[in-house]
């Protein structure tokens, strides 16, 4: 009971609630269809650049992020989720942690609306999970004289890149999705301050803000042309 108490209530109720949330959703998507069918993904809300631009469903950019496509990408993103919430929501808090969380999934999914295949159907947590990273990286970054929040900043920014160099290779991965995931919860959470610890000046936040409203601007002017 009392470890019920403490995944509902405790300090990563927010890691805890996003993972149910995920395990829930893929259910669905076996009972829907599978989670491996198109119109199961398309139904349920998977990228589609397509559908976002001519059919107005913007809505994608947020439901896309909890879909997963097979188990193991299920299983992959949730562990690393779980690492890095266990870490992260302890450290900004459970609030701040879910905006970083769902604004860095949306980041990448706009830059995968951007440069992506227009044709591509795609899901999953890995784009939020980059934000993540990001995230890490920045507090890292900014609190240069705590050296384990500095460690974990450079670790995480390390496994962020290694990912990215391994997506170079690995086909169907949407290597897009996990850079604009990444800049963007590096960004947003300099924007956002991390509550008890240190944060940006002013004048970095005010350039952060710029920088990260200049990317999507241009992700969403440069994703809203459809190459069929």
């Amino acid at each position: 009971m009392n470890k019920i108490k403490e995944a509902i209530f405790g300090p990563v109720k927010i890691t805890n609630l996003l993972l149910a949330s995920l395990v829930i959703v893929f259910a669905v998507e076996v009972f829907s269809g599978g989670s491996q069918n198109t119109n199961t993904l398309l139904k349920l809300g998977a990228m589609y650049n397509p559908l976002l631009v001519v059919k107005g469903q913007w809505w994608r950019l947020l439901t896309s992020q909890f879909l997963h496509i097979g188990i193991l990408h299920l299983a992959t993103n949730a562990v690393m989720i779980y690492y890095m919430g266990n870490y992260l929501e302890r450290i900004l808090g459970s609030s701040r942690f879910l905006v970083v969380y769902l604004i860095g999934g949306i980041g990448g999914n706009l830059a995968s609306l951007a440069f992506g295949g227009d044709s591509a159907v795609s899901a999953g947590a890995s784009t939020a999970l980059f934000g993540l990273f990001g995230a890490m990286g920045a507090l890292g970054l900014l609190n240069q004289d705590q050296p384990a929040l500095k460690q974990l900043g450079q670790q995480s920014i390390a496994l962020a890149v290694v990912n990215l160099l391994i997506d170079i290779f690995m086909p169907g991965i949407d290597i897009w999705g996990h850079a604009g995931g990444l800049v963007t919860g590096f960004l947003f959470t300099i924007i956002l301050g991390s509550g008890n610890w240190r944060s940006a000046s002013k004048w970095w936040r005010l350039l952060s803000g710029l920088g990260l409203c200049l990317v999507w601007i241009f992700c969403l002017r440069q994703g809203m042309i459809i190459n069929y």
